[in-house]
């Protein structure tokens, strides 16, 4: 998409996956697709498309929805990733750049599980009734 778009689609996607039910968001899809369907119509095919997968989680309360969209603790990963790569040419066998992803890895996880969640307390319970199978595990 054009440059010049981009914060204007993002903006208007953004209703789309920010509203409160599924209905809500077909018919902020429905809208988006009004104001860029004409310029931009591949993105509205793959939403629709994929709206099945895309839409599940809409069932979910907004604490858990944040959790599901957010990206930070991937940039996070990436960053960590790239910071450790950036000053090496290369690696001398592949083994080496495994063990430097793996040393990458653990060090974001170490951050991660010393680090605490917003709202962690009102989180915590939802994820236990939505996730019990997986959250026995833990």
């Amino acid at each position: 998409m054009s440059w010049k778009d981009r914060k204007a689609v993002a903006n208007d996607l953004k209703a789309v996956y920010t509203a409160l039910t599924e209905e809500d968001g077909q018919l902020a899809l429905s809208e988006f697709n009004d104001i860029w369907g004409n310029k931009y119509p591949h993105i509205t095919q793959s939403w629709q498309s994929n709206w099945n997968e895309l839409s599940t989680f809409y069932k979910y309360p907004e604490s858990i929805k944040k959790l599901i969209y957010t990206t930070n603790p991937i940039e996070s990963l990436n960053s960590s990733i790239k910071r450790r790569t950036k000053s090496k040419g290369s690696f001398p066998t592949v083994n080496s750049a495994f063990k430097m992803l793996y040393l990458a890895t653990q060090e974001v996880q170490n951050k991660w599980n010393s680090s605490k969640i917003r709202n962690w307390s009102e989180i915590y319970p939802q994820l236990c009734i939505f996730f019990s199978e997986i959250m026995e595990n833990i």
